[in-house]
């Protein structure tokens, strides 16, 4: 098994928040720390052969996507991608002379991921664009007649994400894409405004389809360190002709919606990491899938523990629990004195102990959701780090629950 070389007593699960970066990816990102370290802006030689490895990297990834070349854009990772998607959109349609609302709509889900959430307070609290929160139901998903009812005169964009980060819930977007595309063609007929649709595919991109035409999306955020690239790499497809005005002024890079001098060696690296998704996709999603069911039995078998999440619509890399008696953050801590890394829905902001926003939207009570727990797998997980979890998450548990017992 190739990748990071682990003591007999660890286990690395916490894969959604960040991934080691493949050995293959750092050997096609090193030469462009040195040999090739040419500016692609530059006229000459070094800084031409620079462009050309950008543009070999677009190339690859409007592959995967199904989309144009000319239809991605390299970004810092999937939180400006995002930002860039809304803010820049929001700031386009107010523009446009057809647009007679007083400004635009936005159609989110409450399971969304921060970068999602604050980017449209910060569009409400400026007064830029008005906002719906979509409930999701005890799974996390999103029901398609809530965001149908949902759509105003003025929408002008549905940003519901591809996977929960946090429960691994796969979200209907096929079929949202499918409504919007029937709404927009009633919309044409009375001269309204066309509804976007951007899809935060951060956690989707290693197990799903991400074909953007069978999508039907218009945006789609990704980011390079879930796929075992670096951090500080991402990337923002957005469809031919989509309005959209640049967030980042500069030089002109990125089709003039991102100024800065590109990261050339990071770039190489999400085009040669989402090169090797590609690679045994199916034979590492069914290992993958393996290990998850083997750890979910055996977290099951603790007394109190529950799995969050769809049961079936989910990812094959994300094992969600709540544990009855224990806080999150405790288990956590305790597991990383053991060697294993995990997460917790659960967040320590200005000194309080806050739950899940993700739990507490699908119906979990707040003192369930401070017991939180992510297992998260990868290409690289092994049998013997689930192994090495199973045998001592029982015993931190056990431990917890007698030093303050509430269980």
């Amino acid at each position: 098994m190739k990748g990071r070389k682990l003591s007999v007593a660890s286990a690395y699960l916490d894969n959604a928040a960040t991934t080691s970066i493949d050995s293959e990816v750092l050997r096609a990102m090193l030469p462009y720390f040195k040999e090739k370290f040419g500016n692609p802006s530059s006229v000459h030689s070094w800084g031409q052969a620079a462009r050309q490895s950008v543009d070999e990297s677009r190339q690859t990834i409007a592959n995967f996507l199904g989309a144009g070349a000319s239809e991605i854009i390299f970004t810092g990772c999937s939180t400006e991608s995002i930002s860039l998607a809304h803010k820049g959109l929001v700031e386009a349609v107010s523009s446009q002379q057809n647009f007679k609302s007083k400004i635009p709509h936005i159609i989110t889900c409450r399971i969304e991921h921060k970068a999602v959430l604050e980017t449209c307070r910060h569009l409400e609290k400026r007064n830029l664009a008005e906002v719906t929160y979509l409930p999701v139901d005890r799974f996390g998903l999103v029901a398609i007649a809530d965001l149908e009812k949902a759509v105003k005169a003025n929408t002008v964009l549905v940003s519901i994400m591809y996977v929960n980060n946090e429960v691994g819930t796969v979200e209907p977007i096929g079929e949202i894409g499918k409504l919007i595309k029937k709404l927009n063609d009633l919309r044409m007929a009375h001269d309204e405004p066309k509804i976007y649709f951007h899809t935060d595919a951060t956690q989707a991109i290693q197990y799903l389809d991400c074909r953007v035409d069978k999508l039907r999306v218009d945006f789609l955020s990704l980011t390079g360190h879930k796929i075992h690239a670096p951090k500080g790499i991402g990337a923002l497809y957005i469809r031919e002709k989509t309005p959209l005005v640049c967030q980042q002024d500069g030089g002109g890079q990125e089709g003039g919606l991102r100024g800065g001098t590109e990261n050339v060696a990071f770039i190489v690296g999400l085009a040669k990491a989402i090169d090797l998704v590609t690679r045994n996709k199916d034979k590492n999603i069914k290992r993958i899938k393996d290990l998850q069911q083997k750890l979910i039995r055996g977290v099951l078998k603790i007394p109190g523990v529950n799995l969050t999440g769809h049961p079936e619509k989910r990812t094959p890399h994300i094992a969600s629990f709540t544990i009855k008696g224990v806080e999150g953050e405790a288990v956590l801590l305790l597991l990383d004195s053991e060697g294993i890394a995990a997460s917790s829905g659960s967040a320590c902001t200005s000194g309080s102990l806050k739950p899940s926003h993700v739990l507490l939207a699908m119906g979990i009570p707040p003192e369930v959701a401070h017991g939180s727990l992510r297992l998260s797998l990868c290409k690289e997980t092994t049998d013997r780090e689930v192994n090495y979890a199973l045998s001592i998450l029982p015993k931190v548990i056990a431990r917890l629950r007698k030093m303050a017992p509430r269980f």
